[in-house]
């Protein structure tokens, strides 16, 4: 997964940013929080490591590529 970072620089003392650019900052921020919460959890986690096997180990597991996202969220969505 790609990451990418900006920085701008800003003078308090003469911030002239708009309304609809600080409100679209607050989102922003909150965004990337949700997607470092989500890349955190234990099932991105497993996931990730499941989809790094090839397949000849995964079905050595029983599992197919194709299914892995319903493997590994079963317990919560594909009940």
């Amino acid at each position: 997964m790609a990451d990418a970072t900006f920085h701008t620089a800003h003078d308090t003392r003469t911030d002239s940013r708009t309304f609809g650019q600080t409100v679209s900052a607050f989102f922003s921020a909150i965004g990337h929080g949700l997607i470092a919460m989500g890349e955190n959890s234990s099932r991105y986690r497993r996931l990730q490591a499941l989809n790094a096997m090839t397949d000849e180990q995964l079905a050595q597991r029983g599992l197919k590529r194709e299914n892995l996202v319903r493997h590994v969220f079963a317990d919560v969505y594909y009940a």
